[in-house]
Formats: C-alpha cells, structure tokens, sequence
C-alpha cells in the first residue's frame, strides 16, 4: 500500500474541494508514491505524537489539523513545526491532514459528535453554495441511454438521498464539418446537418467536475462535444458546517448539559443562562464554531454546542439559545475515529494505531 492510496481512501470520503480557502488539506510532507509501513492517526501533529510514530514504525501520520497553514519560508527548527517538518523528512515520515473537508461532509466530524449524542433526523446546519454545477449536453436519440448511463456511474445526477436524477429535452440540432472534421453524420465540408438531439441536464458536485466531463467526452459519438458547465448557487444539503438534529427524547437544561459532559468526555462546560424550557433540538459543530451562532439561532436550535466562543460572543445569544462551549480539542476528540472506520473498512488486512500523546494545549486548574 502507497501513501497515494491512503490519500484517494480519504479524498474520496472527504474531497479536498471541499475544505475553506483559508485551508491547507493534503499531503504536507512526504511522498505519495512511498509504500506505508505503518499509519498513526491524530488529531494535532506534535513533535510529540512524531516521536510516537516513529517508535511505533509508523511512517505515515493521518492528522485533522495541518500541522502546516501557511508557506514556510524557512526551515531552521526554530519552532516546533519547522522542527516536525526538517525531522520527518529526515526520517521519511509521511504527513497527511483532512480538515475543513472533514468538517463539511456529511458524515465527518459533526456527524461523528451527532452519533456521540444520540441525535436523530440530522442535517447539515449551514449548507454550502458554490459546489455543485449544472451540466447540459446534446445527444443524439439513439445514443441517450449510453451518455446518461456513463454520467451517472462517473458521480452525475445526484440530489440529496436521489440519484440518477436528470432532466431531458428534445429538440433538432445543426452542424456543418469543415474539410478537417470527422463528423459522426454527415460528410466533412459537406452541407448543413440536422439532427434528431435530446438536451441533456444533469447536477454535477464540484470535486467530480473534470471526472464527469472526461466520461461525456468518453461516451458520446460525435467528435466535438457540445455542452455547457454552469456554476450554481444553489446550496449543496449534503456539504456544509455544522450540524442539527433532535435527542430522542426531550431533557431538561442541567439534566442536558450533564449529558453532553459524560458523552463528549469534557471536565467543564462554558455556557449561557438557561431559558428554562426543555431541550430537543440540538446545533452543534466541532472545533470553533461561533460562527454559526445565528445559523444555530435560526434553526430554532434549543442549545448549540461548539468550541472557542469569546466572552462577547456569549452576550450575542440574547435569551434566544443555550450556548455550551465544551473546547475545541474536546469537540473534535473522537475525530480519529472517522479516520479508524474508514481506513480499516478500505484496508482490512493493514493495521492502523491510534496515537496515545494527548495533543490538547489548554490544561484546565480545578
């Protein structure tokens, strides 16, 4: 197994199309085509956690956060990434990081916290715009049946929990070849040709565009393929941030908050006043999340779980929503778990170790 491998396995739970511009998703140090002796999975990239994959054989390291955001322009180890960075090349340690695209698919980091909690009838919280395009073709009648076929089984046509969706128009296409074409009907230079088409519509997710594209161009007859890739602003319900969903049954306030400390394994919660009414409806989102505060607030959301709100941002629940700010690293703890169950599932028969270094940086006086 390649470092390249454990890249696509991921990738393709979690697309890199999908992380924030801010982001640095990917293959940070190393070489896709190494073969992996072993993968150690974590939430931070610390030179503790280095020392642990080394130990352990492990020359793959699988992280949440990047350990790199921005460019490095040197490499003196005069901090501890510069000093992770100059180590692991030294001693061929591979270094991969799913972030934000974990974070905004739908079953990543906030499913994993919804699963935590019980949650039920979920949905993306603050669905993103600008990843899915529309597609239009023309195709000849006799060959529509084969050109949709291949769109689909490259990832075309998907709406929510449908697939193989799509609209389709007949109407009469023309065409004339010059004296270079090889048309499909007709003669090269010859005259103007009419043809039976049928318009072809079909939603097409960002991270598949050029693989949908490749399979129109693949798939249908003529030599120059007419179509059209259209962005759109609809948003995507199955990309996005945050999370909401329903506790089985309703719980009052402290009897909830004593919940959420024993399932998210947290010494103390940070939170709002109690409106005094029961909780059933629950926002939340892993790691720092105050920017959803009016996403949250607007979902009728009885409570909002996060991480890393500012004391001022408390004051911007007006009575509205309980926030519980439980910490960023507490939020995002069972990550590693995502990371077990999909990699395992892809490689049955290779071995993967959860790293034992507590990367947490904020310690907590009681």
């Amino acid at each position: 197994m390649l470092v390249k491998d454990v890249m696509s396995a991921i990738e393709a739970f979690a697309p890199l199309a999908y992380q924030e511009s801010y982001d640095n998703c990917g293959l940070q140090v190393g070489d896709p085509s190494a073969e992996v002796t072993g993968m150690l999975l974590t939430l931070d990239v610390t030179e503790e956690v280095l020392a642990e994959a080394m130990e352990k054989n492990c020359n793959l390291i699988v992280a949440h956060h990047p350990l790199i955001f921005s460019g490095l322009k040197k490499i003196t180890g005069r901090n501890y990434v510069e000093r992770i960075v100059r180590t692991a090349i030294k001693n061929d340690i591979h270094i991969y990081a799913a972030h934000t695209n974990l974070d905004n698919v739908r079953q990543g980091v906030n499913a994993k916290i919804a699963e935590k909690l019980g949650l039920q009838n979920t949905s993306i919280l603050a669905p993103k715009g600008t990843t899915l395009y529309k597609l239009y073709t023309y195709v000849p009648e006799a060959d529509l049946g084969s050109v949709r076929d291949a769109l689909f089984a490259a990832g075309a046509g998907s709406i929510g929990n449908y697939s193989e969706c799509s609209f389709n128009t007949e109407g009469i296409g023309t065409f004339r070849g010059n004296e270079h074409s090889n048309p499909t009907i007709g003669e090269a230079g010859g005259d103007r040709e009419y043809q039976a088409e049928v318009k072809l519509e079909v939603i097409v997710p960002v991270n598949l565009k050029h693989v949908i594209v490749n399979a129109l161009r693949a798939s249908h007859p003529y030599e120059e393929v007419a179509y059209e890739l259209i962005a759109l602003e609809n948003y995507n319900q199955e990309i996005g941030a945050g999370m909401v969903g329903f506790l089985p049954e309703a719980m009052e306030e402290p009897a909830f908050l004593s919940f959420l400390q024993k399932q998210m394994k947290v010494d103390c919660i940070r939170h709002t006043g109690f409106k005094g009414k029961p909780v059933h409806k629950v926002a939340l989102c892993g790691g720092s999340g105050s920017f959803l505060l009016k996403d949250a607030i607007g979902s009728q959301a009885d409570v909002f779980i996060t991480g890393d709100f500012k004391y001022h941002q408390f004051f911007d629940a007006e009575g509205k929503i309980v926030i519980a700010d439980i910490g960023h690293y507490e939020s995002e703890q069972f990550t590693v778990e995502i990371f077990k169950e999909l990699l395992t599932k892809k490689f049955p028969n290779f071995a993967v170790v959860l790293a034992n270094i507590y990367t947490n940086p904020v310690k907590y006086f009681f």
